[in-house]
């Protein structure tokens, strides 16, 4: 899926929205404990609610990666649900790789080869050699951590040297490594404001941004400092969609909550001319 082939299914859609798979096993339904595979089932009923009203899905591994073996599995058979129940959709890997090139090489064959995901988190702190490997899949993309919204994010990324923070060298660095049509960023909403800056160096890319919802990120803010001729957002939202509700009817609350924010969405693409 290509920059233009996001914009489509952001077009019919008629939202930006992509929703975190993080399932957790200990915060599912009680209803869903005595299944085969709880998780599995869990992700199924989620991803049939919520599929009108998302242009993506992400899947944080560690959730997957805690279980061992079986995680994986169900990892790759959520990745396969998707597949053939609901093709068009971006399907993300939440893996934060990122190693020397040989290493990085093996992770790029590991979700682009064998579990064929769309894009996968990468980080950036080993430089060129360690994220090249994952630009050499053609129609795949690389999410590369930018701007973080998390307590820590203070420790490194805004370091300032020369008059560059350290995530703006980051963009200004990498922006040259891919394009626009295989290279997007993480920006997190808790930071919006800050998207007006971040434009300036990379106009065109797409920017992942999580922290919407439970995080406490304000959509209107997104929107308003990071969107583009053609969208170039997709905003995540996890928590608040897929545990809004403990009871057997979670899928219905999930699918609720998504048709609220593709709502929103749908209003801003319309009032910036998108649609």
């Amino acid at each position: 899926m290509d920059h233009n082939g996001l914009y489509r299914a952001i077009s019919e859609k008629r939202s930006f929205l992509c929703i975190g798979l993080d399932s957790e096993l200990e915060k599912l339904p009680p209803s869903l404990h005595k299944a085969r595979n709880p998780v599995l089932e869990f992700n199924k009923r989620i991803i049939d609610s919520t599929h009108k009203y998302a242009a993506a899905y992400k899947a944080n591994t560690a959730f997957y990666e805690s279980m061992g073996s079986k995680g994986w599995l169900t990892l790759e058979s959520t990745l396969g649900y998707i597949r053939t129940n609901y093709p068009g959709i971006m399907v993300i890997a939440d893996a934060k790789r990122g190693d020397i090139g040989n290493t990085s090489k093996m992770y790029a064959r590991a979700f682009f080869e064998t579990m064929d995901f769309d894009a996968v988190t990468v980080a950036p702190y080993m430089g060129e050699d360690s994220v090249a490997p994952f630009l050499e899949y053609p129609g795949k993309w690389v999410i590369l951590l930018a701007l973080t919204s998390n307590r820590g994010a203070d420790d490194f990324q805004y370091h300032n040297e020369d008059g560059l923070m350290l995530y703006e060298r980051v963009l200004t660095l990498s922006r040259k490594w891919g394009t626009f049509n295989n290279l997007m960023y993480v920006v997190g909403a808790t930071r919006a404001d800050m998207l007006r800056d971040i434009r300036k160096i990379v106009p065109e890319h797409f920017l992942l941004v999580p922290g919407v919802g439970a995080q406490g990120g304000s959509l209107g803010d997104v929107v308003r400092y990071g969107i583009t001729g053609k969208c170039g957002l997709l905003v995540n939202s996890s928590r608040g969609i897929i545990f809004a509700d403990s009871s057997e009817n979670f899928d219905r609350i999930a699918g609720e909550k998504a048709a609220e924010i593709q709502k929103e969405m749908e209003s801003h693409l319309a009032a910036h001319k998108i649609i």
